[in-house]
């Protein structure tokens, strides 16, 4: 038996940055005796910043799941009374940000699907699936598609996993599943009774599994494990699906692991505060500082970050550099996905929303202004010119990522490859179009070294186009895909119709 409620309060406004944004957070616990909903509501909160579209906590108490979710943050999503009103000891949480299907509510997480014997199915998804075509194929011969008018790869895997699952139980249904999904994914999922978690055979993206004093905990970041109080046990393996229920903790190999994870979150993606395979994401933030300044000098006065994602290579650059740091922006944290949608005169100030300049700081200074990366380069034009207009009298930017020349298929939203700025302009063009005194990147081999994995073991396919996992015909992909192979009635459509702006770009020209 199954209950879906859900608020009406919805997202309103537009994004006001231009950065590359993550898919989803996932997280899920099995933990008799304590208050489960509340832990994965504290365990979103910190992922927050893994997805800001929608958020969503389904509940088991061993006879029925209980789903609650919708668009906006966490926070907003949540209250006392509607965490109270989760019951239970396993929970899947999920926040999202949309790679494919568009940022409705019916494509909120977690899904939940009723297998043929009545039993329920929850299930949270971070990645991207790259033959998501393919699986639409097999989910509508087996007449599984868009049941809840969802059009994500999320939604066809639970159709698939729940239809599998009448014959032989959901375990063996996701070993038999498992294998033949292609691209990246984490997933999250729970039946009546048992808290299940797989991870992809690339590792793209990362997900860990933590220890509770009466229960399991399994989430995207280790940050998540510490807000809840739960001890980091190991990372799950790539291609292993764990699952935990009364009798313990299985693990089972549904394929053999070939990592590949996702450079980018050393970057940007993840919070400071997380590790991934062993090593601090700040202390590689710190040491890509470190290189950047050997390989990218300036003769400058003040070496300032673009708050938050710049700050720890900006300590690094002005460590090894010894130009004195300081801090010469100020944030606002308030501006998100819920900020009204400014009018175009004010959207022409559009950075002081979320960044103003420390004019004493600045003024009569040469500085060395650090970035995490530069996508569009909408957001470092609009930053070199307002730090001129506070008296800089020069400005050097430096970037702490090589410049992004490739789209992602592996749940990151980038624009298309016509919109990133490095793709058709070569590093002088690139300078001249954000106004600055001069422009350096870390290198590939830079990065790589201060992340202190071996180069094989991860995907820089957004800085050098070599995709680990192969991607299928440009016809047979993108953000919206299933909602061009849906009509509104849940049929294929005739033609299969696909976004001349390319994969995940379908909003971007509207972004600032």
């Amino acid at each position: 038996m199954h209950t879906d409620q859900s608020s009406t309060g919805e997202a309103t406004g537009d994004q006001l940055e231009s950065e590359p944004r993550e898919e989803c957070g996932v997280f899920g616990v099995w933990a008799p005796g304590e208050d489960v909903a509340k832990l994965t509501y504290y365990g979103l909160y910190a992922l927050q910043h893994r997805g800001q579209e929608a958020a969503g906590i389904s509940v088991s108490d061993g006879n029925q799941i209980v789903v609650f979710k919708d668009l906006g943050l966490v926070s907003q999503v949540f209250d006392e009374q509607v965490l109270s009103s989760l019951q239970g000891h396993i929970a899947v949480g999920h926040c999202r940000y949309s790679t494919t299907g568009g940022g409705s509510w019916e494509n909120a997480q977690p899904t939940f699907r009723t297998t043929p014997t009545g039993s329920g199915l929850a299930l949270g998804h971070n990645g991207n699936l790259v033959n998501t075509h393919e699986l639409h194929e097999r989910a509508r011969e087996l007449g599984v598609v868009g049941k809840n008018g969802a059009t994500t790869d999320s939604d066809l895997i639970s159709g698939l996993l729940a239809e599998a699952a009448a014959d032989k139980g959901i375990e063996a249904a996701a070993m038999e599943l498992l294998p033949t999904l292609r691209g990246a994914f984490c997933l999250t999922f729970a039946d009546e009774n048992t808290l299940y978690a797989a991870r992809d055979p690339h590792g793209v993206r990362p997900l860990v599994l933590g220890r509770l004093e009466r229960g399991w905990v399994v989430a995207s970041e280790t940050a998540a494990l510490d807000i809840v109080g739960a001890s980091f046990v190991r990372e799950v393996e790539p291609g292993e699906l764990i699952a935990i229920d009364a009798g313990g903790l299985r693990s089972s190999r549904f394929a053999n692991p070939e990592p590949k994870g996702c450079v980018f979150e050393y970057v940007y993606l993840a919070r400071p505060d997380t590790t991934i395979a062993g090593r601090s994401v700040h202390a590689t933030r710190v040491e890509i500082g470190r290189r950047l300044a050997e390989e990218h000098p300036a003769d400058a006065d003040l070496v300032i970050p673009v708050p938050e994602s710049g700050t720890p290579a900006a300590i690094g650059y002005a460590q090894a550099s010894g130009i004195p740091y300081g801090s010469g922006l100020v944030k606002n944290g308030y501006v998100g996905r819920t900020f009204i949608q400014p009018s175009q005169t004010i959207r022409q100030l559009g950075i002081r929303l979320k960044l103003n300049p420390l004019r004493e700081v600045i003024r009569g200074k040469r500085l060395v202004v650090v970035d995490d990366s530069i996508v569009r380069g909408n957001t470092q034009r609009a930053l070199v010119r307002m730090l001129r207009e506070s008296g800089a009298l020069e400005v050097h930017v430096r970037i702490a990522s090589p410049p992004v020349r490739w789209p992602c298929f592996y749940g990151i939203d980038f624009a298309s490859r016509a919109e990133l700025v490095a793709n058709g302009a070569d590093l002088d063009g690139i300078r001249r179009s954000i106004g600055a005194d001069s422009l350096g990147y870390v290198s590939l081999d830079g990065l790589v070294a201060a992340s202190e994995q071996p180069r094989s073991r991860l995907c820089a396919a957004c800085f050098d186009g070599e995709y680990p996992i192969e991607l299928p015909d440009d016809a047979l992909i993108g953000k919206h895909l299933l909602e061009s192979l849906s009509g509104s009635n849940g049929t294929t459509a005739s033609s299969l119709t696909v976004s001349p702006a390319g994969y995940g770009a379908e909003d971007a020209v509207r972004r600032p």
